[in-house]
């Protein structure tokens, strides 16, 4: 992928992040959203756009990150659960790609802690089809901003492309912040006489 495609990608992210300063900015006070709508309100319409705005800054952190530097040679132990929750390493990436080529927005390689297995989520926009509580792993963009000045309108090219350039270590490096998530979770539902916490409020020292 070129600099240039990189770098026009970059400001549309740019973008996101000056949405949501703006979005947050805004004081929390009911008096300025009077007469809330489900159809359409000026709440509403806060909430969408903070939501997509909020993911949109989320899902392009992680796909920056997943895709620069070295380590592109598939290792680890996310490479032993690709194996074993996808028979082969190989038909996890016909799966990652068929599901690029099915979606408009993203392709979200993640980890769910009902079963602690690995799935492949499709999303047709930021926050259209995310998973509550599930970790994400690996973040493909396909949106067509993503690859058009690279790859025009060969989406599986620029797929072929982008799984060359996965950094396996920050995969690997998620997957094990999940996981020591998951034992403090874990433990602290099993401690007698003692609320359960949700995930968030776990500080550091409780990890």
């Amino acid at each position: 992928m070129t600099l240039k495609q990189l770098q026009q990608h970059y400001k549309l992210y740019e973008g996101y992040v000056s949405k949501m300063n703006e979005i947050w900015n805004i004081p929390n006070n009911a008096k300025d959203f009077p007469n809330s709508n489900s159809t359409y309100s000026k709440m509403r319409s806060l909430k969408l756009g903070e939501t997509y705005a909020l993911d949109g800054v989320k899902l392009h952190e992680l796909y920056f990150q997943n895709m620069t530097g070295d380590f592109n040679n598939p290792a680890g132990e996310i490479v032993k659960l690709i194996k074993r929750d996808f028979g082969s390493f190989e038909d996890f990436l016909g799966y990652l790609k068929e599901v690029g080529l099915s979606v408009r927005g993203w392709a979200i390689l993640a980890i769910d802690p009902l079963d602690n297995r690995l799935h492949v989520f499709g999303s047709d926009a930021h926050d259209v089809g995310a998973v509550w509580n599930s970790y994400p792993l690996l973040v493909m963009d396909v949106y067509e901003h993503a690859y058009f000045l690279d790859f025009a309108t060969d989406r599986s090219k620029y797929i072929d492309i982008f799984i060359k350039n996965i950094n396996w270590k920050v995969v690997n490096q998620r997957l094990r912040q999940y996981n020591l998530i998951k034992a403090a979770a874990d433990s602290t539902r099993n401690l007698k006489n003692v609320p359960l916490y949700p995930v968030w409020a776990l500080k550091g020292d409780d990890i």
